[in-house]
């Protein structure tokens, strides 16, 4: 293989209540999660983010592994309760000098800090208040992104407001399985619009910033999921399924972020089915106004469809027990089904491992969206990490599936694709939202029974020459 571009960004990520811990400590106010997970019932054997992996007090320890493993960036998030414990109001200064520290940290070995805004840890006390069904949250979360920019951009130059818009929205407000716990697609809906308008003012604040030259210029982006879809055979009624899929899952997502409207037959088909969203004079044009400089991706599987007939599933339960079946057949009747696909391999949360697919659905953003940059913002396998009696952690098959999907990289950059970033998920293994720690995706492993003792995995080193060899390696 021939090496990537040269300044191209190979990273790995995390997310704050995934790796930070120190939930109630420096003057951190409560989020969703923290109430939400210490709720019967909700995560797999009541595990919760209230310690995570510490990294908030062994951030240092964890730099040095990144800069260990060469890594050229680290993407992170920024607990908006660690900065405003009330969500507005009165800022946090000790989760100012928190995230001041970390990357200050990162800086002195010369790792590109990739900041998200919002990675789905709301202030409880917004959610109080409504949350994000509340358009009061549009000026709130403006407020909050301007103060990290405010404090933090003239040291970090890549931006992402929000992470996966579809999960926090569709997982909180249609299936009940997130915080706020709520089952109705019409609420989601209005949800995702009213995000869409926190994402543009986040945007123009920055713009203001780099305009009045309080802040460094760089580039903001929009992590979204990608999570492309195939029809499941060549029949005709299966094609259609695909592309009513696309247009729910894929473009009702990032054509207000990168078309700066909604697709036209599926805003016609919420607004005959349930007059939503409520779109208020102004909305669209704010969305108008704020164009992006890159959009991030969030890749682990593809997904194949096949025709649902008006009768037949709906969206399925999620099992948090971490056994095969646990992604149940889901779909909408009338329009398409989520199925497996016999010729496809799957992991033990049956998440399907196509490599192809990631390429696929790049061509795809550049065929839709033309040649908006890329930053591939998460991509990795979450699995149970056999350990060796000598206590090496065998990860053989991440490593086999993080090469895969690197190959088609490469295939996506030759074919023209603009793709400057990379990130592994994630860098170290961490809390996994309703799967506890069972599932794990990092480079590195964590000892619950040895005080959170760091583990290099083989992983980690396929990784490490990776990066030196820019891809050459593969």
């Amino acid at each position: 293989m021939k090496a990537f571009p040269e300044d191209f960004l190979w990273g790995a990520a995390t997310a704050a209540y995934q790796v930070e811990g120190a939930y109630q400590q420096d003057g951190k106010g409560l989020s969703i999660w923290d109430i939400y997970s210490h709720l019967p019932g909700t995560t797999y054997q009541g595990t919760n983010g209230d310690r995570a992996v510490d990294h908030y007090h062994r951030y240092q320890e964890d730099v040095r592994l990144m800069a260990e493993m060469g890594l050229k960036s680290y993407r992170f998030s920024i607990s908006w309760p660690r900065i405003y414990p009330a969500g507005s109001g009165a800022v946090n200064q000790q989760g100012i000098q928190f995230y001041n520290d970390l990357i200050n940290e990162l800086l002195k070995y010369g790792i590109v800090p990739v900041a998200t805004l919002y990675h789905w840890d709301l202030p409880q006390a917004l959610q109080d208040l409504g949350g994000w069904e509340n358009r009061e949250l549009i000026e709130q979360f403006g407020q909050y992104a301007k103060t990290c920019f405010e404090q933090f951009g003239d040291r970090v130059r890549y931006w992402l407001t929000f992470n996966e818009t579809i999960n926090f929205i569709m997982l909180g407000y249609r299936d009940g399985v997130h915080p706020p716990a709520v089952k109705e697609e019409r609420r989601a809906v209005e949800v995702s619009h009213i995000v869409n308008l926190a994402h543009a003012q986040a945007v123009l604040e920055y713009r203001k910033l780099v305009r009045e030259k309080s802040i460094a210029e760089g580039m903001i982006g929009i992590a979204h999921v990608l999570l492309t879809g195939f029809p499941i055979s060549a029949a005709e009624e299966d094609a259609r399924a695909c592309e009513w899929y696309e247009e729910m899952d894929f473009q009702w997502f990032y054509d207000p972020s990168l078309h700066g409207r909604y697709p036209e037959r599926l805003l016609n088909y919420y607004q005959e089915r349930w007059q939503a969203p409520t779109i208020l004079d102004g909305d669209l044009a704010l969305i108008q106004s704020a164009p992006i400089d890159f959009i991030g991706i969030n890749y682990y599987q593809s997904t194949f469809l096949a025709h649902n007939p008006a009768d037949g599933v709906g969206f399925a339960a999620i099992n948090v027990s971490g056994k095969k079946g646990s992604q149940q057949e889901s779909g909408i009747p009338g329009l398409f089904k989520r199925v497996q696909n016999p010729k496809v391999a799957y992991t033990p949360w049956d998440w399907s491992i196509y490599p192809e697919g990631l390429y696929q659905g790049m061509k795809r953003i550049q065929e839709r969206y033309g040649n908006i940059p890329i930053m591939i913002t998460e991509n990795g396998l979450g699995d149970k990490d056999p350990i060796s009696p000598s206590g090496e952690i065998l990860d053989t098959p991440r490593i086999d599936y993080l090469r895969e999907h690197v190959r088609w990289c490469q295939r996506a950059i030759d074919e023209g694709v603009p793709l400057f970033g990379y990130f592994v998920w994630s860098f170290i293994d961490l809390l996994s939202w309703l799967n506890g720690y069972q599932k794990q995706y990092g480079l590195v492993y964590v000892d619950h029974q040895n005080d959170l003792k760091r583990v290099k995995k083989q992983s980690y080193d396929w990784y490490r020459q990776l990066i030196q060899s820019n891809g050459v390696t593969l």
